[in-house]
């Protein structure tokens, strides 16, 4: 079966993004791309997340319900929510009302506001783990790979929640953490070089546990 999917301007890209027509305009304005925003990659974090066992088209017809429903992402905000929060969310039908994520995101939210007090930023410490040149070279095929796994490990033992290696591989692709458009899609030359200009933030940390 081709890995590739010819889109209505005639040029390939990855077959997924075939699966739904709301696939297409993320697949090409925001998968893979470097983000170094600490809200934003918080979201897609949380988001992946709540996509676990779930198909992603749900959760990106619903991601402006989540917004809504978590402050827009602003994970000093998330992380003060209270068991009031809890039970609003559980009600809002506009998101997926998975008790154990919704806690997940609230306690990864305060996490976050200890990873940035560590780090200097969520930027620093997730761009901290990117694969080395060699794991670059070509699309990753799998759902998890070596630094997915380790990626997780860490988080977990700094008490993060709901973040797996198959959650933290998906977050990776998405935050431009590796490049993992196919080598005949129409996007990943852009993919490669907006990664070669991007802009690695740095930590703020001394030393890593």
């Amino acid at each position: 079966m081709s890995d590739l999917f010819i889109a209505p301007d005639g040029k390939p890209r990855c077959r997924w993004c075939g699966g739904a027509p709301e696939f297409l305009p993320y697949h090409d304005t925001e998968w893979g791309i470097p983000v170094a925003d600490d809200r934003r990659l918080f979201e897609k974090l949380c988001l992946e997340s709540f996509q676990s066992g779930l198909s992603w088209r749900t959760i990106l017809a619903k991601r402006e319900n989540f917004r809504a429903a978590f402050k827009n992402f602003a994970f000093a905000e998330v992380a003060a929510f209270t068991d009031k929060d809890v039970a609003r969310l559980l009600g809002d039908a506009g998101i997926v009302r998975h008790r154990g994520k919704i806690e997940a995101v609230i306690n990864n939210a305060a996490r976050a506001v200890e990873m940035v007090q560590r780090e200097g930023s969520l930027a620093a410490f997730f761009w901290s783990h990117e694969p080395g040149a060699a794991d670059l070279a070509a699309p990753q095929t799998a759902s998890t790979s070596a630094v997915s796994i380790a990626l997780s490990k860490e988080l977990k033992k700094r008490g993060w929640k709901f973040v797996g290696p198959t959650t933290v591989y998906a977050f990776m692709q998405a935050t431009g953490l590796i490049n993992d458009h196919v080598e005949a899609c129409v996007v990943r030359e852009w993919v490669t070089a907006a990664r070669a200009h991007f802009e690695h933030p740095i930590s703020t940390s001394s030393s890593r546990t």
